[in-house]
């Protein structure tokens, strides 16, 4: 199968003009699975919960409708971070689209920085997606900072995790080949690059946007400051095998007993 990722540099509120700057970028694209940057249609550097509740929508609000228009084209499924208005509340949301359908929702855990002013953490837990022929985990940015995050994914039976990203610190990318290491999984860090510099707060994105494998290889990495489509063929299976050599399993190993403060 197919596997990639978009990045891109979004401008701050403008979700029609960030829309149409991706149905050119993805001109034809052809792929099974695509990651999108968090919150891809929107930006990120928020200066009030007004603005937030401004920019959010409802599940089939026109973030989802545009994901599910470039499902259709692109022929794959969808995986994009979103503002998410929900029953009063505010999550960073990612959502798993294919065509018309809407396949999974997460909302993220672990927020970072001014994300606890604007947004509510997602209490839902790090879900599995069972899909065609493979199994999706997504976790969204900072999540990437505590492996049980990726740990309960895998455990799961996810073979890939889908990992929409605003990243500013310089280790995730890192850190990322090392969590499917010792997970053997797959993983799609979809990033954005580009400055945002509102109100007190001055963000550089770092770009960079990866796909590892489940030996720790590096499969595709983006540039640091520009757009980047990047697409590998793979076999979900490989993530399956958590098998080291002929007496360690990875996962048959733990002893959980003794992982107890």
């Amino acid at each position: 199968m197919k596997i990639g990722f978009i990045q891109y540099h979004p401008q701050f509120g403008e979700k029609k003009k960030n829309f149409q700057h991706l149905r050119l970028l993805t001109r034809g694209v052809k792929a099974d699975l695509l990651v999108l940057p968090e919150l891809f249609a929107t930006g990120y550097t928020f200066t009030s919960h007004q603005e937030v509740e401004s920019l959010a929508e409802p599940t089939d609000g026109e973030t989802t409708v545009f994901l599910q228009e470039l499902s259709r084209t692109t022929g794959a499924i969808i995986v994009g971070g979103f503002a998410e208005k929900m029953e009063g509340k505010i999550y960073n949301t990612a959502i798993v689209v294919k065509k018309a359908e809407i396949l999974g929702i997460y909302r993220k855990v672990h927020l970072f920085y001014k994300e606890k002013l604007w947004f509510t953490p997602g209490h839902c837990g790090f879900q599995v997606f069972e899909l065609e022929n493979f199994k999706l985990g997504v976790m969204i940015c900072f999540d990437w900072i505590f492996p049980e995050a990726c740990r309960s994914l895998a455990l799961q039976g996810a073979e890939i995790i889908a990992h929409p990203a605003n990243l500013v610190l310089p280790y995730c990318q890192r850190a990322m080949i090392t969590r499917s290491l010792e997970n053997r999984v797959y993983t799609i860090t979809a990033n954005r690059y580009g400055e945002e510099k509102r109100g007190t707060d001055h963000f550089n994105f770092t770009g960079k946007s990866q796909i590892t494998d489940p030996t720790g290889n590096l499969l595709a990495s983006a540039p640091e400051q520009s757009d980047s489509i990047q697409i590998v063929e793979i076999d979900s299976a490989a993530a399956r095998d958590k098998q080291l050599n002929t007496y360690n399993d990875l996962f048959k190993d733990r002893n959980i007993t003794l992982y107890k403060l």
